[in-house]
């Protein structure tokens, strides 16, 4: 930031009405937080809405006075007004916007429009260092993967459901405890021991719905509660994590940053810092102040945006409770790119959960399954036992269905090892190619028709052999059986998602992969994964509102 500015932020998105200011000379931020605190239930948009009303110039009126006290000239006690545009709740939002269009006309300084879930993300990269770093966004209303690549913050992977924390709350909810769940689930699970719940990974994709019903199910049957909250924790947690580690790998990034309310977690942050320490990357949390719905980090993107000269006029300020973090251009930073991790034409790769020997010389690849000290020693046998087992038989199947794979030669379930024919050259994603691409499409398209999905389609899982002019589905772990649309759609659009991950120029490769899918393939497909696509949003009123 070239010069120092002082900024007001206002935050509003769903149930803390907060405002805060920020200070780049001296980087102080200073927040009030008035949360809103239901009597029974979830937050109920209507009530959120009166208590915005009612709040908000309350916190506005003490940051106002704190800035005031920072600079006794007569000027703006501040440079700019930030405010959350969206994600959130539209009645919410539209409270927070009124105040911010009428704070900056009458100090008469700049707008500034702030995409919530990026605020997220920005906060954990401004107070960690990093340059470019994955930023996992575990909050009430969603979770995302997110890393920036040309101009933009991509969205890796998502819920396809419901957000974490309201996730966790539904079960709350169900036996009858009060809002927020979170906390009083991690007090509870420090007296529980471990019970098998659903574990749901598509890629870098996860759900939550499958594991709520169960989760509700058990204390139904009598399961003690402390018994399936610390499960919940184990499982939900670990499927954070994990798709997190396979966000690291995609992208080749050795730097991790958590946002979001559900980041305050202790369990979650052991479990993120464990694995990027078995990796050999960095992992940051923000302090607790930061991670919580705030208008600290409201502030703080603010002051970045406005120093780059983005600002809103009045009357382009409306809110969006869909506002989607890749739909916000990145016009205040300069940091590179992610840069992709090594090929690994030759010697050991270590992958998401595996690592990989390669001998082209002698045609060989012996995969490892590793053991993943964050999950619980039940889960984790159990899922490298499956997932090993799965691997081999789908591989072969799809083989048999004409889809290029390598030959299986051996497997060990017990010791989650298996042995491989050598194929390719490369992997798919340092060789993106429409033709390699529409080779995925059809070869995607092929095993649905089959009856089974890959499970987890990234450019890191598809082999090219350019002098064969071949590519190679590899990796089945993630892999299952299944008659139903809705995963063969989920399955090319976790494909969908790796590319944009990894390529520069994403769409073209993408139409390319559902055009050859169409040639082989069900259409009704590709009719679905448009309403997949829409799914990974915030639980707004759908509209966009002045």
């Amino acid at each position: 930031m070239s010069s120092a500015v002082r900024v007001l932020g206002i935050e509003g998105t769903a149930w803390a009405a907060s405002a805060a200011v920020y200070d780049s000379d001296d980087e102080h931020v200073f927040i009030e937080t008035d949360a809103y605190q239901p009597d029974s239930g979830g937050i109920h948009p209507r009530e959120a809405a009166e208590h915005m009303h009612e709040a908000i110039p309350q916190v506005v009126a003490a940051a106002l006075e704190h800035a005031r006290d920072l600079d006794d000239s007569e000027g703006p006690p501040v440079d700019a007004v930030a405010f959350s545009r969206g994600p959130g709740l539209g009645p919410c939002l539209r409270v927070v916007g009124t105040a911010a269009r009428a704070l900056s006309q009458t100090l008469e300084v700049p707008l500034v429009g702030v995409n919530h879930m990026v605020a997220h993300l920005e906060i954990g990269r401004h107070t960690s260092g990093f340059d470019s770093p994955v930023c996992l966004n575990a909050s009430g209303a969603n979770a995302h993967l997110l890393a920036y690549r040309n101009g933009r913050y991509r969205v890796l992977g998502e819920t396809m459901d419901t957000g974490v924390g309201n996730a966790i709350d539904k079960f709350t909810r169900h036996v009858g405890w009060s809002h927020p769940g979170g906390p009083k689930v991690e007090e509870a699970a420090k007296e529980g021991e471990y019970v098998d719940l659903p574990y749901v990974v598509k890629g870098m994709d996860f759900s939550f719905s499958g594991i709520m019903s169960a989760a509700k199910q058990a204390t139904d049957r009598g399961t003690p509660v402390e018994d399936v909250c610390y499960s919940l924790q184990e499982n939900i947690f670990a499927m954070l994590t994990e798709v997190s580690e396979r966000a690291l790998s995609l992208t080749g990034s050795d730097e991790l940053v958590l946002g979001g309310g559900v980041g305050q977690n202790a369990r979650l942050r052991e479990m993120l810092a464990e694995m990027c320490e078995a990796r050999g990357a960095r992992f940051h949390a923000p302090e607790p102040r930061f991670l919580g719905d705030n208008a600290g980090m409201i502030a703080v993107l603010g002051a970045k945006m406005y120093a780059a000269g983005d600002t809103l006029p009045v009357a382009e300020s409306h809110v969006d409770p869909d506002f989607r973090p890749d739909q916000v251009p990145v016009t205040w930073r300069t940091g590179v790119d992610l840069t992709l991790g090594r090929d690994g034409d030759d010697g050991e790769i270590e992958g998401a959960e595996a690592v990989v020997e390669l001998e082209p010389d002698r045609g060989r690849v012996y995969k490892r399954r590793l053991p993943k000290s964050y999950r619980h020693p039940d889960l984790d046998a159990r899922l490298r036992r499956e997932r090993t087992t799965l691997e081999a038989r789908l591989t072969n199947l799809a083989r048999r269905e004409g889809v290029p794979t390598p030959v299986v030669y051996d497997v060990d379930p017990v010791e989650a090892t298996l042995e491989f024919e050598y194929v390719g050259e490369a992997e798919l994603r340092a060789n993106l190619s429409l033709e390699y691409v529409r080779d995925v499409g059809r070869h995607l398209a092929t095993i649905h028709e089959a009856g089974f999905v890959h499970g987890d389609p990234t450019t890191r899982n598809v082999r090219v052999a350019p002098r064969e002019e071949r590519t190679y589905l590899i990796d089945f772990g993630l892999g299952y059986h299944t008659d139903h649309v809705e995963d063969y759609a989920m399955d090319l659009h976790v494909f969908d998602q790796s590319l944009v991950g990894t390529a520069d120029d994403p769409e073209p490769l993408r139409e390319a992969v559902h055009e050859a899918y169409r040639t082989v393939g069900d259409s009704a497909v590709l009719e679905r994964l448009r309403d997949v696509e829409g799914r990974g949003r915030y639980v707004g009123d759908g509209t966009d509102v002045p």
